[in-house]
């Protein structure tokens, strides 16, 4: 995968974010047309929200808790299982609808008859092309106990492209999005996604989204300008479990919150069919005891630690304006956040001897065949002991035995809206069977 880390930014760039701002200044619009085509593939399913803001956005910003992902048990046969939950940008939407975009969120899929995966990721679909990264590096990505983490697109200064932060951490780069015309109303998409929901069970994800303005402020996106899409249905409202999903999007002035879950086969409905706003701690964070994130002190790259974890912990919307020296940080793409360096999050060092029976060269076969609709006949699979591929950002990277799949057959990629592209490539942890990375078309180049 091509990787690249951008130098500092100008110090105009670099100035303090403003704080928070409670809504959009901008008088627009929601996109209910867009947002209602754009999630109607036929084999995937969304719970999400849709908004733009009416103005030019050159960040997104959102958080959300690890929440735990459930899958029944037992062979789903050749249907994909699988659940993610992103925050989608869409520069330019004058690219048309499945315009380019980048997005970055966490994702869980079932593996086999009583294993899965689940961590988060960044994606990227271009013109002719995409590719995906697991995200490897921070405080327990990979652990649904409830932690906080944010997820961050900003745009690079002077140029088309975009970074992507997790906890606030540099993790990549856009290589191939649209230019930004002036007064394109780009659009941010947030909430779930998921494939096959007959066999599994989502509990609420609380997303909270931000958006940044030309002027380098952060504001809460109207309501006015934000639709909704439940593809499934709504739970209680002519659907039912386990094909509807639990939604409620919180606030009728501001997009505060975004509340989302789909309920397993044998899980029973709340009396009104709706999910609720988080409740307990400051900022509608649920409590989270036992989950508080490995305390790095001191400054780092100009950030006070203490301050940063204490905020990850109980009020991670507002970390950008209340914890010193975050917001410059951020601007100039460092990595900010000591503490999600502290450890590297490999598929050995997850799995314990007595689960880590490892992925066949079959059950990696048939997957990357059903990810990319490619027969498994027309697919080249090869091992390797271990990878000794360099971090590309904050940490990301891993030393597990791998599988790589790759072909030069026609695919869709892992965008399933009907454009096909040349060939792909996609490696495949030989432990968990976690995918790792993956490109298509000429994103492999």
């Amino acid at each position: 995968m091509r990787r690249r880390l951008l130098p500092a930014l100008s110090a105009a760039v670099a100035a303090v974010v403003l704080p928070l701002t409670t809504a959009s200044p901008a008088a627009a619009s929601p996109p209910t047309t867009s947002c209602q085509i754009e999630h109607e593939a036929s084999i995937i399913f969304w719970g999400v929200a849709c908004t733009q803001p009416g103005e030019p956005v050159i960040g997104a910003f959102a958080t959300w808790r690890n929440t735990p992902i459930t899958f029944t048990s037992g062979s789903t046969g050749d249907t994909t299982v699988s659940a993610a939950n992103y925050l989608t940008m869409t520069p330019n939407t004058e690219g048309g609808l499945f315009a380019n975009y980048v997005q970055v969120g966490l994702y869980a899929e079932k593996t086999g008859a009583a294993t899965s995966t689940y961590g988060p990721r960044w994606t990227e679909l271009g013109d002719s092309g995409g590719r995906t990264e697991a995200i490897t590096a921070g405080t327990n990505p990979s652990t649904p106990d409830g932690t906080n983490h944010t997820y961050m697109v900003l745009r690079q200064d002077n140029t088309d492209q975009w970074d992507v932060l997790y906890d606030f951490n540099w993790v990549g780069s856009t290589t191939d999005q649209l230019a930004v015309p002036r007064g394109n109303a780009n659009r941010i998409d947030i909430g779930l996604e998921v494939m096959g929901p007959q066999y599994l069970t989502v509990p609420q994800i609380a997303n909270r989204v931000q958006y940044m303005a030309e002027n380098k402020t952060w504001y809460r996106a109207a309501t006015a300008n934000t639709a909704q899409v439940a593809s499934l249905g709504l739970c209680g409202q002519g659907s039912t479990a386990p094909y509807c999903f639990d939604m409620q999007l919180t606030d009728n002035t501001t997009f505060t919150q975004l509340a989302v879950a789909k309920p397993g086969p044998t899980t029973l409905q709340s009396l009104d069919g709706s999910a609720g706003l988080e409740q307990g701690l400051p900022g509608g964070q649920p409590s989270s005891a036992g989950t508080t994130p490995l305390a790095t002190h001191g400054t780092y790259n100009g950030v006070d630690q203490t301050a940063l974890t204490a905020c990850m912990t109980h009020d991670p919307d507002n970390c950008l304006t209340t914890v010193p020296g975050l917001a410059q940080c951020v601007q100039t793409v460092q990595r900010c956040n000591a503490a999600a360096l502290t450890a590297k999050d490999t598929d050995a060092a997850r799995m314990s001897a007595s689960t880590a029976s490892g992925a066949s060269r079959e059950q990696i076969l048939a997957r990357a065949a059903a990810s990319f609709d490619v027969p498994a006949q027309e697919l080249d699979i090869t091992a390797a002991k271990s990878t000794a591929t360099p971090p590309s950002a904050a940490g990301s990277g891993a030393t597990d035995a791998v599988w790589t799949v790759d072909s030069s057959s026609p695919t869709h990629g892992l965008e399933q809206r009907g454009h096909l592209f040349h060939g792909f490539r996609a490696t495949y942890s030989a432990v968990t069977g976690r995918l790792l990375d993956a490109c298509w078309g000429t994103m492999c180049s």
